[in-house]
């Protein structure tokens, strides 16, 4: 395909390159990694993949409706792009040319404009807006990322789950003014994770229901050697790929085995009083055709490791328990630490 500004598109970041390791070596050159999810936990999952996969593709969520993502996807009726400028950005090596473009992408100008309604431009990231000239440049979604990949030389890809901008909402049960439980119908990613931090959800849901899943996604699920899945946001940033029905089949057909990295805090924002296994159960009652292989768990950070192991189990998959968070900040994951968890993972 050409465009018609520059004449023959770059290749997919990755193709027939491998991705270079920590140490300038190449890590397990010929495996094959596509991750899913979206927001800072799938950032997390690239950022320590980079340093394994010889072929890296993350598919990306595209139901975001806050921030400078929000404002964007409301003004220009485009995908928001905020998730995939994240993903692209923990893509970038840890070169002078790498840090500096991903510093470039995760900007966000700060105005002096004391009256809110002028300040057009404040809070809105670089990248945001980057990402969103090359999409109306060249007409398509996944051509702008290539191209935008390829400035950034990311090690990888970087894919919307979907070209239609999507919805999530979801059911909450939460206490009445009465004192008695209610149910309540929320819309929007925001006002869901707003609604969740009050409250329990009991169902989740995208529209539009039939939305096409991306076929370049598709195509990366079936060529994986390994599909991951998590860190992040269980209700907004993990289930929404796994409420697309191609995806879910796509997933069931792959030959791929499948990861799943679990978070290092629950019982907060979204899913306020859920323990680790019940990430697990919330995982299998909305895809329980789901099969995993592998579940990766903080072994600091869970304390349920008999409920983990059982929930693990039902999904077929064995728990690798490692230390994974951040020696400095034990709320994070630590990049060199996870991805040497992945890699012990994926040997055994």
């Amino acid at each position: 395909m050409t465009s018609p500004l520059t004449g023959q598109l770059p290749l997919p970041p990755g193709v027939g390159t491998a991705v270079r390791g920590p140490a300038g070596g190449m890590t397990r050159p010929a495996i094959r990694v596509t991750a899913l999810g979206g927001g800072h936990g799938l950032s997390a999952s690239l950022t320590a993949l980079r340093h394994v996969a010889g072929h890296l593709t993350a598919i990306v969520t595209v139901a975001d409706d806050g921030g400078s993502s929000g404002t964007i996807r409301r003004e220009m009726a485009v995908l928001p792009p905020g998730d995939l400028r994240m993903a692209l950005a923990a893509l970038c090596d840890d070169t002078d040319w790498g840090r500096t473009w991903a510093q470039v992408m995760q900007h966000r100008f700060r105005s002096t404009e004391v009256d809110a309604e002028e300040a057009t431009l404040d809070n809105h990231a670089l990248g945001n807006l980057l990402i969103v000239a090359l999409w109306e440049l060249l007409g398509d979604p996944v051509d702008g990322l290539r191209w935008a990949g390829a400035l950034l030389r990311a090690h990888g890809e970087v894919l919307p789950v979907s070209r239609v901008p999507l919805t999530i909402g979801g059911d909450v049960l939460s206490a009445g003014p009465d004192g008695g439980l209610r149910t309540r119908r929320v819309e929007g990613q925001v006002a869901l994770a707003v609604a969740a931090f009050e409250g329990r959800v009991t169902d989740v849901r995208l529209s539009p229901s039939d939305a096409p899943a991306t076929p370049e996604a598709l195509a990366a699920i079936e060529l994986a050697d390994w599909v991951v899945l998590g860190p992040g946001s269980l209700y907004t940033s993990v289930l929404p790929h796994l409420l697309m029905p191609e995806v879910r089949q796509a997933l069931d057909a792959t030959a791929a085995r499948r990861l799943m990295v679990l978070n290092l805090r629950t019982g907060d924002q979204e899913t306020t009083g859920l323990t680790h296994a019940d990430h697990l159960r919330v995982l299998h009652s909305h895809a329980p055709d789901l099969r995993l292989d592998v579940v990766i768990a903080d072994v600091d950070a869970v304390t349920d490791r008999a409920a983990v192991e059982a929930e693990a189990a039902r999904m077929g998959a064995r728990v690798a328990f490692s230390r994974v968070s951040s020696a400095q900040d034990p709320q994070v994951h630590d990049p060199l630490r996870l991805a040497v968890a992945i890699d012990e993972a994926m040997t055994d």
